[in-house]
């Protein structure tokens, strides 16, 4: 998909996916989900038992080329659906002398020179810490990676290719010794939370509640990982 480093009127960059690639590229998945539609439809009623052989004989029952077309249009509204929502969730980072800016969800997030240590990969997020290891921000990020961390080192911020803390996380079990009080509650909630697909915003204020506890939380596919900030 199509990336942009555009430069601002004052001196900054701003590393941001296009949202036309992203509308576009969904739109075809769509649309070709929806012309593949009734050939899996006629495969199912091929065999000697297949599960929704009900919807597919329903579907098969309308007359080509209406099937193929109508199922292709369905396609296309799912995709420009899909897009959109794609777009709300990208990341765009503007990198200016004195503050880095993450703009996702329609909200910003602005922070000064003085406050990050490190920014760093893990996985498909970009994460930015503190001077004392606390984590600031960590979001999903489907920037060009190498781009993004040419574009900070030119503007003097430190980059790591991977967490320099990663040694210290432990992984959580019920009842993990060493948190903080409360810490143990958050992190169930938050493992509840991770297994529903819908809740991901809870999972995502579990996790700044954790912060407020001096806990810092990593994902493993299903498991959870943590490890403490030492404040003076």
């Amino acid at each position: 998909m199509g990336k942009s480093l555009r430069p601002r009127a004052d001196g900054a960059r701003e590393l941001a996916e296009s949202a036309w690639a992203i509308v576009l590229f969904c739109v075809a998945c769509g649309a070709v989900a929806g012309a593949l539609l009734p050939l899996l439809a006629r495969l199912l009623l091929a065999l000697p038992w297949a599960p929704l052989e009900g919807p597919a004989e329903l579907l098969t029952s309308v007359p080509e080329p209406a099937l193929t077309l109508g199922t292709i249009a369905v396609g296309v509204l799912g995709g420009l659906l899909l897009g959109f929502t794609g777009v709300h969730e990208s990341l765009s980072v503007r990198v200016g002398d004195t503050h880095v800016t993450l703009t996702v969800r329609d909200s910003a997030q602005e922070f000064p020179r003085e406050e990050i240590s490190v920014l760093f990969r893990d996985g498909k997020q970009l994460v930015l810490l503190g001077p004392d290891g606390m984590e600031l921000a960590r979001e999903h990020c489907g920037l060009p990676w190498r781009r993004l961390a040419d574009a900070l080192t030119e503007r003097g911020y430190a980059w790591a290719e991977e967490d320099p803390h990663r040694a210290e996380f432990r992984r959580w079990v019920p009842g993990t010794p060493g948190l903080p009080p409360g810490a143990d509650a958050l992190l169930r909630a938050r493992a509840q939370a991770r297994e529903q697909e819908d809740d991901a915003r809870d999972a995502r204020e579990l996790r700044g509640e954790l912060l407020r506890l001096g806990v810092v939380v990593r994902d493993e596919e299903k498991r959870q990982y943590w490890r403490l900030v030492r404040r003076d």
